[in-house]
């Protein structure tokens, strides 16, 4: 998992957001890999809220005793944990991060400087240069250039990644989106982004290495998951 000089990336933390810093991780039994993700988030802030879905594995107690809130989840669901946190975020800007350690902290300076830069949102993208996946499936794969492809036609855009959530969004950004989202799965990530773009927020792409889980398998269901994102998407495109 340590990062070799050639991968880090070129930003330095020295956002002037840095201080307002605040991440959202949604929990459900990740008592194995939560440990090492919230002790390399210390190094960037201390405010940290895990929304947790019902974890029967320790990952509570784990949170609290490295010092994150902890909110009990009331729907199920990863979107209905994202939309619930979001209510309770007081961060500008606020950074979505998968509790599998999947997604590198080391990669937060790059989303606080496009931030800095103007951006309203910034979506990791594995498909741009410096960024790649190590746990994607061919079918994986193809659902999400397919779910791009259906995006940018749409909505004259030029995203190269869709299917991915880590999320970087500044306060305006958070306060605009929330009362707006609905999804309870998997498919919140393509909400945000299509509602975003609806809202004429900015929103601008940063390359991210998707690394292999440390443990456990995935929870997404590639057939059952990918059909809800596809419902999504036409449903965005009827009522837009």
């Amino acid at each position: 998992m340590n990062m070799t000089k050639e991968d880090s990336p070129k930003e330095t933390f020295n956002s002037k957001k840095a201080d307002k810093l605040q991440i959202i991780i949604p929990t459900l039994n990740e008592c194995d890999t939560l440990p090492f993700l919230l002790k390399e988030l210390k190094q960037y802030t201390e405010k940290v809220i895990v929304i947790d879905g019902g974890s029967i594995d320790g990952t509570v107690t784990i949170a609290e005793e490295y010092g994150a809130s902890v909110i009990q989840q009331t729907e199920k669901g990863k979107g209905a944990a994202v939309c619930q946190a979001f209510k309770e975020a007081d961060g500008d800007p606020v950074i979505i991060l998968d509790a599998d350690g999947s997604m590198r902290p080391i990669e937060i300076p790059i989303f606080l400087k496009r931030i800095d830069d103007g951006a309203d949102l910034v979506k990791g993208s594995r498909f741009l240069k410096g960024g790649y996946s190590e746990d994607m499936s061919f079918f994986r794969y193809l659902g999400n250039r397919f779910f791009v492809g259906l995006i940018n036609f749409f909505f004259s855009e030029k995203f190269s990644d869709l299917c991915y959530g880590y999320i970087a969004m500044n306060n305006k950004a958070i306060k605009k989106l929330t009362p707006l989202l609905k999804s309870k799965y998997f498919e919140i990530e393509t909400e945000i982004i299509i509602k975003a773009k609806k809202l004429d927020l900015t929103i601008v792409e940063a390359p991210s290495i998707e690394l292999k889980r440390l443990n456990g398998d995935s929870k997404l269901r590639t057939l059952h998951d990918g059909f809800s994102i596809f419902k999504l998407i036409l449903n965005e495109l009827i009522n837009y």
